[in-house]
């Protein structure tokens, strides 16, 4: 072996063992994550339920600490869904890839049809391009990805008289699928466009629209798995694009 291949060699060895311990802090941050800090929470959610009680034995109970209570629990279930969010999120980062063919458009008709009762009753405009070439990803990782983003776009449509939803596809420069699903919604702020994709940064309040800010940084995370990259372009109310790429099968 040549000095060039075997300081190659070596450096490799390197990287796998840096890539080893990454791995394992990992793994022992999501499970203090999925112990300490969920064993923290139930006893927040156990007080106030035990306050609640105490309370109800007084006659009348003091409304203002009942509110009070009220917002304790509130945060506590936000809290939760928060760790549930850095636990998909930690999952997403280990989780090994089944890469198969695709026949992505099939798998958004079924996304799509899962979803559909949440506006029964709504007129609501579905276009899916009937083209999509042949893909290459973990059916099961690109399924979520998709309810994902069809369910933000019809959560941030929910307003609209109509709304319009359409799947497109284009080939990108990097030789990937490029796909495009565009709402007819809320939109955003241009200029808070990087945030989209970071956890919990959320560009609406929560009265406006439920959850925590948690979904497009999941769907970066899957795209990044699959060797892919993500955008969005959006304005205030004039709906959003969210784009992302998948390798041809």
């Amino acid at each position: 072996m040549t000095p060039e291949l075997e300081a190659l060699r070596l450096e490799n060895q390197r990287l796998q063992a840096e890539l080893a311990q990454a791995k394992a802090a990992l793994e022992e941050f999501t499970s203090s994550v999925s112990h300490d800090l969920r064993a923290s929470l139930r006893h927040v959610t156990s007080f106030v339920k035990i306050i609640r009680e105490d309370l109800s034995d007084l006659s009348p109970a003091p409304l203002p600490v009942l509110g009070h209570l009220d917002t304790v629990a509130h945060a506590s279930g936000q809290m939760g869904l928060q760790i549930d969010g850095l636990m998909e999120l930690a999952r997403l980062n280990r989780v090994e890839l089944a890469p198969a063919a695709l026949d992505f458009g099939q798998l958004a008709h079924d996304v799509w049809a899962s979803l559909a009762p949440s506006v029964a009753g709504r007129s609501a405009a579905w276009q899916l391009a009937p083209d999509f070439p042949p893909l290459q990803g973990d059916a099961a990782l690109v399924r979520q990805l998709l309810q994902h983003l069809l369910g933000n776009a019809l959560k941030f449509s929910a307003a609209r008289e109509c709304i319009q939803i359409e799947v497109s596809w284009a080939l990108h420069a990097s030789g990937q699928c490029a796909i495009t699903v565009k709402d007819n919604g809320a939109g955003f702020n241009p200029q808070y466009v990087d945030k989209l994709f970071h956890a919990f940064q959320r560009l609406h309040s929560a009265k406006e629209f439920p959850g925590i800010g948690m979904g497009l940084a999941l769907c970066r995370k899957i795209v990044q798995r699959h060797g892919g990259t993500m955008w969005a372009s959006g304005a205030r109310d004039a709906g959003c694009s969210v784009t992302f790429t998948l390798p041809l099968a």
